[in-house]
């Protein structure tokens, strides 16, 4: 058998493009690397905090970005993904620029999920700021407008935590926080047939959202495992 070069790094073919942040990453989150079962590189972007990327728009960010997304390509990856759902104002972007897949947002499932439903049901989507989401970043990710959105509320655990980067998550009550905006959501859009976690922090509360709502619930998590098994199909 021969081996061939070419690349730095061997085994990651997905590239992760990290906000600028501490606070906790627990297991499901997709900044801890247990979360994947497939190896993943990451790259931090300085100065991406979650300040700036959520609630403030993400302004001079884009060049960072790519610049970082071309160096995880230069070590080896063959894919690029960011953290945060928000991001999928550069994903139009990030693909001009980049020579190989990207998949910016979690937001970009929604028109398959919004296939897969019955006609008298519709997806809905559960972000970290409701407030934040704007017709932009539903534009960028190929989401129709009247799409409901629901949000965790901005004073809960979860939201203080990640949106103030703060060192401590009271994992427990951000449990509570989530499923109390997911019952919320429900509440609101009765026909509600599946939901998108916009926040790529949300992924460690799907099953119990799941198991409390009783619809199917996408995240980065589904979205990222379908984005590998095409730069890595398995053999059989």
């Amino acid at each position: 058998m021969i081996a061939t070069g070419g690349k730095a790094l061997y085994g990651a073919s997905v590239g992760i493009l990290m906000l600028d942040a501490q606070f906790p990453r627990i297991p499901g989150d997709m900044g801890n690397a247990t979360t994947w079962p497939f190896p993943v590189h990451y790259k931090i972007v300085r100065g991406a905090s979650p300040q700036r990327v959520v609630l403030d728009g993400a302004p001079g960010l884009l060049d960072p970005f790519i610049d970082a997304a071309r160096e995880l390509i230069a070590d080896g990856v063959d894919g690029i993904t960011t953290n945060c759902g928000f991001l999928s104002l550069f994903q139009a972007d990030l693909k001009a620029a980049l020579p190989v897949p990207v998949a910016a947002s979690s937001l970009m499932q929604v028109p398959l999920v919004a296939a897969t439903l019955a006609g008298d049901k519709r997806v809905a989507i559960l972000t970290i700021s409701k407030d934040s989401l704007t017709p932009a970043h539903l534009e960028a990710a190929g989401v129709a407008l009247d799409t409901p959105v629901g949000g965790v509320a901005p004073d809960s655990a979860f939201a203080a935590t990640l949106l103030g980067n703060q060192l401590e998550l009271d994992v427990d009550q951000a449990r509570r926080d989530m499923l109390a905006a997911g019952r919320d959501l429900m509440a609101a859009y009765p026909d509600t047939g599946a939901i998108v976690l916009e926040c790529t922090n949300m992924i460690p509360y799907a099953a119990d959202l799941r198991a409390e709502l009783g619809v199917p619930v996408y995240s980065i998590y589904t979205f990222i495992t379908w984005f590998q098994a095409s730069l890595v199909p398995p053999r059989f």
